[in-house]
């Protein structure tokens, strides 16, 4: 099976479902990481010029621990705009190179404007793909795929209908977010944030509820051709 996890930015799939991730390359899956912007305002002292290409770097190294393909859709952030023709092209060009069979992305109600402009645009893209002169380069995405939004930061208004066991690979999930260094920096300067904790935190909390040490949660996508008869990977 092929599964496509899209997140707004570079060490956001990390945070939210890397565990996952990581399960599923195990069971002989492909994953495909894509973050859809450079991350260029993501620290206070190193300038976007210097900051995206050490964040792009981070996200190849992270994606490297699992073997996974790594893809940067270069938007800016603050600049994931699904009204924008150019901009939801990017991502039906996405959906019809990669042509997955199962996307995972943000929930619709997570804590910033980009998590949540790019859950409308991979849920409106996912589909459009698939029509015929969608893309002004590929052949249409053969079917629309199963979607499913990943927890977020800190799982307010989040029921996951889907819990997955990450103990065994837990320790991979922080493997790879440590790869995101510039990241560790910033979210304790901007959010007072200690990530590494705070994951392990809401891993354990998922975990306790699904009867495991760690979990992450996951909410299917219900809308008519969405809940096909793909099987969640794991």
């Amino acid at each position: 099976m092929k599964v496509l996890a899209i997140g707004a930015h570079p060490d956001d799939i990390e945070i939210s479902c890397a565990g996952t991730l990581a399960k599923m390359v195990e069971a002989g899956h492909e994953v495909v990481l894509c973050h859809a912007s450079d991350g260029d305002k993501g620290h206070y002292e190193i300038p976007a010029s210097e900051l995206v290409p050490i964040r792009r770097r981070e996200a190849e190294q992270a994606g490297a621990v699992i073997g996974s393909r790594v893809v940067s859709l270069g938007l800016r952030d603050g600049e994931i705009w699904p009204e924008q023709e150019e901009i939801r092209l990017k991502f039906i060009d996405l959906m019809c190179t990669v042509q997955p069979d199962l996307v995972i992305t943000h929930a619709p109600n997570d804590y910033m404007p980009d998590h949540n402009a790019l859950s409308r645009i991979v849920f409106d893209t996912t589909f459009l793909a698939t029509l015929p002169g969608a893309s002004r380069q590929h052949k249409p995405a053969a079917k629309v795929p199963a979607l499913y939004y990943m927890d977020n930061l800190s799982g307010i208004d989040f029921q996951p209908t889907l819990y997955v066991d990450i103990t065994a690979t837990f320790g991979t999930k922080l493997e790879m977010l440590k790869k995101h260094q510039s990241q560790l920096v910033w979210l304790k300067n901007h959010d007072n944030v200690d990530i590494l904790d705070s994951v392990m935190t809401m891993n354990k909390f998922r975990g306790m509820q699904a009867g495991c040490a760690y979990a992450e949660g996951f909410i299917q996508h219900m809308a008519w051709s969405r809940p096909n008869a793909v099987r969640f990977p794991v």
